[in-house]
């Protein structure tokens, strides 16, 4: 990919502006100054559908729109930004930026804890520039990356951002493309990366007028939220070098440490070299250019491993897969929920199977799917799954939005906790997960169609369906429904906030410094599931440093005996304990084991041992 001028408008200094479009469905287009001074400059067609142009007088804020074959305005399909929203003119922005990140080259992909945030509901402002102010007690918790849901221009102020329809354009009522730079640029300052999540599989309905310019879309394929881009047709690879170019641009214009890649399973694309291996490979290929570390994420359904295998064995080369098994078998046993996707969960083997390889389905009969799901993923490395209890779409799509904490205990909120941070795995936490936030994270929208309204509303209560939740789930348009999802940050100073808080510092501060946690093996790993009693033993060592693990997801207190090596062993965590609110410990400080030891845990306990004493 060319790292040179590329689409959209780009400022050449001295007031001169190259502008570029592909628009093969138009004779003639032209560039329409809005302001300050309108005018209309013709553009040259320069093969295969684009158009071009370098104008004088342009200066970064101009106004402009293209006018096709003389009668058609449209705001440019690479806009880098839409001051007047998504049916406005587009801006001619000064992408130059103060940086003072030169320092900085990445994360190790195992050294990832990854904070997810939603930047509208974050904060009381809902702006890049407050994030700012909120980072160092993300830095506190331990977090060591920032992960924003996508922040390409959407339809009014408030959205999840899944309906973006510029791809290139910042959020204007975040702050643009001048505050998604200070955020990022702060964030490197404090040590923090930054991942974006892009949504490369649909645009959303409103203010999507790129099917004016050309076969972006697919007629053959339909997603769930519809028409499938077209990346495998006639024109496809111009399609691809739209959004390719849109992945460097975050990368080397924004200086973005990695791209979540939204449902790549709505991603239809037949081709022998797939659209996102192509993506896969530009991206890394910029990365090492840029003496960086870039990693991409994917997500999806299919429980597909070659995703994150190499090319140079058969895989797209992507660096890491949201892992949805993983979560829905810890979902499950905490809940006792079996309707949706959830009805295919429920078993501590299954979780004693995601935690050896990664997946829990790899190849078994699907009741939810009706079908086999999955392929086998133990040659995954471990950190290049990412594990959660708690994401955008696990609160956000139930039709109330409740997080975690409104259906299980204080105790239940702990126990994911451990599961998931003290995983072989990368965690991801969801913005107030950390202090058991309450507010809940419902769908919202901001559309202008009244039509287009009524369709969001009815799609929604068709998603819930499977999931036989009763009532009316709550109104996406209502501004009420975002309202609702901001944060209480004062719940992290007070009461199970606070103590749920030290909990999750606690065991991330025992993941970055314990080497047995720190490093992120499948093969330093032993687990064993007891059905009955709904306990799982989990076992990791590196060197001499050994630590095992005991979770109960029963609401009666269990006793197992457990393999531990013998020798001695110092508790190291207990949930159970005063100290952290806990309903009290029969477990010793100390435990003498021949090669098997036994144990018993209260409801929904958790308990670390070491081979070391602490301290």
């Amino acid at each position: 990919m060319d790292a040179g001028v590329g689409l959209g408008a780009t400022c050449l200094g001295e007031g001169r502006c190259h502008f570029c479009v592909w628009a093969p469905l138009a004779e003639g287009v032209e560039v329409h100054i809005v302001g300050p001074q309108e005018r209309f400059i013709p553009m040259q067609s320069s093969g295969r559908g684009y158009h071009e142009v370098k104008a004088e007088d342009v200066e970064p804020g101009t106004l402009y729109l293209y006018r096709l074959d003389g009668a058609k305005e449209r705001p440019d399909p690479a806009s880098r930004f839409q001051p007047q929203g998504v049916h406005g003119p587009s801006q001619v922005v000064d992408r130059r930026f103060e940086w003072d990140d030169h320092h900085w080259t990445g994360l190790r992909l195992e050294d990832h804890v990854i904070y997810e945030i939603h930047v509208g509901a974050f904060t009381d402002e809902g702006t890049f520039d407050a994030v700012i102010g909120r980072l160092d007690e993300l830095k506190e918790l331990g977090a060591t990356a920032v992960e924003i849901m996508p922040v390409a221009q959407f339809p009014g102020r408030r959205n999840w951002g899944y309906d973006g329809v510029y791809p290139f354009a910042v959020q204007q009522s975040y702050g643009g493309p001048a505050g998604l730079k200070r955020l990022v640029n702060a964030c490197h300052r404090k040590g923090l990366a930054l991942i974006l999540d892009v949504v490369y599989n649909h645009l959303g309905p409103e203010g999507n007028y790129l099917g004016d310019f050309g076969p972006y879309f697919s007629d053959r394929y339909r997603t769930p939220w519809g028409l499938a881009l077209n990346f495998d047709g006639p024109a496809s690879d111009e399609v691809r070098r739209f959004f390719i170019e849109n992945a460097l641009d975050w990368v080397t214009d924004y200086h973005i440490d990695g791209l979540r890649l939204d449902a790549l399973h709505a991603i239809l694309d037949i081709s022998p070299r797939t659209f996102v291996e192509e993506l896969a490979a530009n991206v890394h290929e910029r990365a090492d250019q840029l003496g960086r570390r870039v990693y991409l994420f994917g997500e999806s359904d299919l429980n597909d491993a070659r995703l994150a295998r190499p090319p140079d064995k058969g895989g797209c080369g992507l660096d890491g897969l949201w892992n949805d098994d993983f979560h829905h078998c810890l979902h499950a046993l905490l809940t006792g929920e079996r309707t949706g996707y959830y009805q295919d969960f429920g078993r501590v083997a299954q979780l004693a199977k995601a935690f050896r390889e990664g997946f829990a389905y790899t190849g078994e009969y699907s009741v939810y799917h009706q079908r086999r799901h999955g392929v086998p993923s133990r040659d995954i490395p471990a950190e290049r799954l990412v594990v959660f209890a708690q994401n955008h779409d696990q609160v956000g799509n139930r039709m109330n939005g409740e997080r975690l904490g409104q259906l299980v205990s204080f105790e239940g909120l702990k126990l994911a906790a451990a599961v998931v941070l003290l995983s072989p795995f990368v965690p991801l936490l969801f913005m107030g997960e950390e202090y058991g936030e309450t507010a809940p994270f419902q769908y919202f929208v901001d559309h202008s169609d009244p039509d287009l309204v009524e369709v969001v509303r009815q799609g929604r209560r068709e998603e819930f369906a499977a999931f036989k939740w009763q009532g009316e789930p709550p109104d996406p348009q209502d501004e009420a429904t975002f309202r609702r999802a901001r944060l209480e940050w004062q719940g992290r100073h007070r009461g199970q906030g606070a103590v749920l808080l030290a909990f999750y510092k606690e065991l991330i501060g025992l993941r970055r410094n314990v080497s047995a946690l720190s490093r992120l093996s499948k093969d330093n790993l032993e687990v064993v599931g007891y059905e009955e009693e709904k306990v799982l033993f989990v076992r990791r060592w590196s060197g001499a440093d050994e630590l095992m693990m005991l979770f109960n997801f029963s609401d009666a207190v269990a006793s197992v005996c457990v393999p531990a090596p013998q020798g001695r062993w110092y508790k190291r965590l207990d949930s159970a304990g005063p100290e952290w609110r806990g309903g009290g410990s029969s477990l010793h400080d100390k435990l003498q084991s021949e090669g098997e030891v036994k144990v018993t845990l209260g409801p929904k306990a958790f308990a670390l041992y070491g081979r070391r004493e602490k301290g």
